[in-house]
């Protein structure tokens, strides 16, 4: 069972990979291999053969699998030519809507659709955009509405080390996005369209449960109203993470308890075992029951119901759904009066989530979820105890102590193996790891697990308020040394993203250091930690550049690596108030390249699109200076921080490691507004002969200032066109005296500029330039030095059978 399940994980993992699908006419071999399970079992030879060859079925069978599964899916698409124009379709709303400052977010099923010739896919996720000058719509969980729609197919930004929402969109099964339109002019009766509510509730169990769970949410916001932790509690009772402000969430990240703000598989444990003891002490004292049904056999059932029932009110995540097979792999054990492994019980709950969701080994949830119940098991399960042998002669209380010193002992166990076993996997999947998290889950796991999540669900139950002013007390005061302890300089270890063999040898280390007491040298387990921490990534050689230009959608953010310094060029739009381009692309990017300090930003001029993630890049790491065309003061996106100020004007030149960087624009007498484009900051970077010109958004009046003020240094290898590509921009003689053989448009999926125009872009394919778009070859890597540059397409090169392909306009 464990060799089956490792092997058919891997052939998912391996399909994952892929660039494209398989042909599946290579599947019928594995008709035949099930007769390897005829090979007799006796003699070495052919056991040994005949295990190879069930790892190779089961291997074939995970892959194809997963392959049938993705096809499937990818089969159901928004046809091209629907993409944003008006839809009307009739649906219900499929879960929590969750609140933003520009409106609401949810996802919807369709039923029907109203327009004709168009087949919309049956799951979308859906935003509505608020309005100031109308009522916006008051969607809840459940409800079936009419709604007109403009979708398109999901497109997310493709960036070194970055969020897949097009995978996400995949595991999820969404197959489209889009918006709700014209809902401010139709609250207004306006006769375009109709958004109207149809039924308070769908049909449907998944539909009602949605239901509840939103009617738990409005409760708990009724009672505690703007207490602080309102939305934790809400998190722990329904799984609404959403509902948890970006603030707590850092201190939760920086303690390392993140997991226990979700419902994790810890407090389905500990619920389901709490029914099963309450429901084997009643059972076994009637006689009756006992005789028409075994109290454990009962017991068990009310676990598997307790389990099934809190999982799916908080969504039915992956640490959800393995603790919900593996209580049900104990139930059915003791139903067939059959004896499973603790290995054998994992492996049960791993098959059934690969098997119903495929994409699963992707999601780091995954494996931090098995990685940790396997860290469990392998330190705590088949070891030989100690006991705590106490004086024959002595008080009770003594020897009353030898129970707890022993549970106390399991638990910093198990402690010492969570935070030595998932270093690996932690520095894998997100470059940082809690140096604090021993001391804070120490006391945090058994107040959250033990205190907070039973009150939590008893406000959720019973009509009183009570419950739920205790939890929240209760988390209040959990929340001080957690405070406390995330404030602390060292809290986190943050660094580069390890090469992938370094974490294999990381993860043998951790096996290594955590053999029984006994075996020698286990210290030796650091040793092969080590390279996961001194394996970073190659600097640029002298004299070399290497440019990113990051995909932030309609916006700009480029980052120049010199061999021993960092420049960052804008930092991209602002989304939504707690997510922006800073903390939800570059600084996971920049960190994981190696880059932990910024030696300079700069950015080009105040548009929300170009300045966005200013304040999360200043807040996440150091920056020695900051250069802006205008006072800082005036930069509303700066926060007040100790970092030198620069002005970005004509003239300012700097050498680093060989590269040279020279500021063109705007000029020393610059009188534009403060939020022109004609304040932009153009940046020169040079190595050798190899030029490479950034814009910023200048217009066709600072172009002809360029062409005046800087003849002889326009020339570039490589251009990021100025204002995205606009109509604005890019004049004849301007492209004329830059003449790149690439040009880099940065514009967001369909965005509603139309940005790069047409015409821009055969200007510049007729100057003889490689076009490049953000929006369809993802993030641009560059590397410049005095024989050329290099020039690589992420979607392109990372490309995954998931990756949207966007057709031309």
């Amino acid at each position: 069972m464990v060799l089956f399940t490792f092997f058919f994980a891997l052939g998912i993992w391996l399909l994952q990979q892929q660039a494209l699908l398989p042909a599946f006419y290579w599947s019928w071999l594995l008709a035949g291999l099930p007769f390897i399970l005829l090979i007799p079992n006796r003699k070495p030879t052919l056991r040994l053969t005949r295990r190879v060859l069930i790892a190779i079925l089961a291997c074939g069978l995970g892959f194809y699998h997963a392959a049938w599964q993705a096809d499937k899916r990818l089969s159901i698409s928004l046809p091209d030519e629907w993409q944003g124009r008006d839809i009307e379709v009739i649906g219900v709303v499929a879960g929590l809507p969750h609140t933003s400052e520009r409106g609401l977010r949810f996802s919807f099923d369709v039923e029907k659709t109203l327009t004709s010739q168009v087949d919309v896919p049956q799951h979308i996720y859906l935003s509505t955009y608020f309005n100031p000058r109308s009522k916006p719509l008051e969607l809840h969980a459940g409800e079936r509405w009419r709604l007109t729609l403009r979708l398109k197919q999901p497109h997310g930004s493709s960036n070194p080390h970055g969020f897949d929402f097009e995978l996400w969109a995949l595991e999820n099964n969404i197959r489209a996005v889009g918006y709700v339109h014209n809902a401010e002019k139709l609250m207004a009766g306006h006769p375009k369209g109709n958004n109207v509510r149809l039924d308070v509730l769908a049909d449907g169990m998944f539909y009602r449960i949605e239901s509840w769970r939103e009617a738990v949410r409005d409760k708990f916001k009724a009672t505690l109203g703007n207490a602080p932790y309102a939305g934790v509690l809400s998190a722990l009772a329904i799984g609404d993470q959403g509902s948890i402000p970006q603030a707590q969430w850092q201190i939760f990240t920086r303690t390392g308890i993140n997991h226990l703000v979700s419902i994790s598989g810890l407090h389905i444990t500990m619920l389901s075992s709490m029914g099963f003891a309450l429901c084997y002490g009643l059972w076994r004292r009637s006689t009756r029951l006992t005789l028409w049904l075994p109290a454990r056999k009962a017991a068990a059932s009310a676990a598997l119901l307790v389990a099934l029932g809190y999982a799916l009110l908080s969504g039915f995540g992956v640490p959800a759904q393995r603790t919900v097979y593996m209580v049900a792999a104990v139930a059915a054990a003791l139903w067939l009066n059959r004896n499973f492994s603790l290995s054998q019980i994992l492996s049960i709950a791993l098959l059934a989530v690969l098997f119903a969701d495929p994409w699963a080994v992707l999601s780091p949830g995954f494996w931090l979820s098995f990685g940790a119940v396997a860290l469990i098991l392998y330190a705590t399960a088949h070891r030989i105890g100690r006991v705590f042998r106490l004086p024959e002669e002595g008080n009770g209380l003594m020897h009353a102590l030898n129970y707890p010193l022993r549970v106390l002992r399991e638990y910093a166990t198990v402690q010492w193996a969570m935070s030595i076993g998932l270093i690996p996997l932690l520095l894998g999947l997100f470059q940082q790891v809690s140096l604090v998290s021993p001391i804070a889950n120490a006391f945090a796991i058994p107040l959250v697990s033990l205190i907070i999540v039973p009150l939590a669900l008893l406000g959720a139950a019973l009509p009183t308020e009570v419950p739920l002013w205790l939890a929240h007390i209760a988390l209040d005061w959990t929340m001080i040394p957690l405070q406390w302890l995330s404030t602390l300089p060292a809290a986190v270890w943050t660094q580069h993203a390890p090469p992938p063999w370094s974490i294999v040898f990381g993860m043998l280390g951790v096996v290594w250091m955590l053999l029984p007491c006994g075996f020698p040298a286990r210290w030796l387990g650091l040793l092969l930690m080590l390279p996961m921490f001194l394996s970073a990534p190659e600097p640029p050689q002298p004299d070399t550049v290497r440019l990113t230009i990051f995909d932030v959608g309609q916006g700009l953010s480029v980052a120049a690596q010199t061999r021993h310094h960092a420049l960052l060029y804008d930092t991209g739009p602002d989304f939504s108030g707690e997510a922006d381009s800073g903390n939800r692309i570059l600084i996971p990017s920049l960190r994981a390249m190696g880059i932990s300090a910024l030696d300079g930003l700069i950015l080009s001029h105040d548009d929300i699109d170009h300045t966005g993630g200013t304040a999360s890049i200043l807040q996440a790491m150091p920056v020695s200076w900051v250069s802006f065309s205008q006072p800082i003061t005036r930069l509303k996106s700066v926060p007040s921080l100790p970092f030198e100020t620069h002005r970005c004007v004509d003239g300012v030149k700097w050498r680093w490691d060989g590269v040279g960087f020279e500021i063109l624009h705007p000029g020393q007498n610059n009188r534009a507004k403060p939020h022109d484009n004609e304040q932009s900051c153009v940046l020169r970077i040079s190595t050798g002969n190899q030029h490479i010109l950034l814009t910023g958004d200048i217009t066709k009046r600072s172009e002809q200032r360029l062409i005046k003020a800087h003849p002889d240094q326009l020339a570039a290898n490589l251009l990021v066109a100025p204002h995205h590509g606009s109509a604005s921009s890019s004049e004849l003689a301007f492209v004329a005296a830059v003449l790149p053989d690439y040009t880099v448009f940065t514009a967001g999926y369909r965005n509603p500029f139309k940005h790069p125009r047409a015409e821009i872009e055969q200007r510049y394919a007729d100057s003889g330039a490689q076009l490049l778009r953000s929006d369809r070859d993802g993030a641009i890597l560059v590397e410049m030095n005095a024989h050329g540059l290099s020039v690589e397409r992420y979607r392109k090169t990372h490309r995954r059978y998931w990756t949207h392909t966007p057709q031309p306009d």
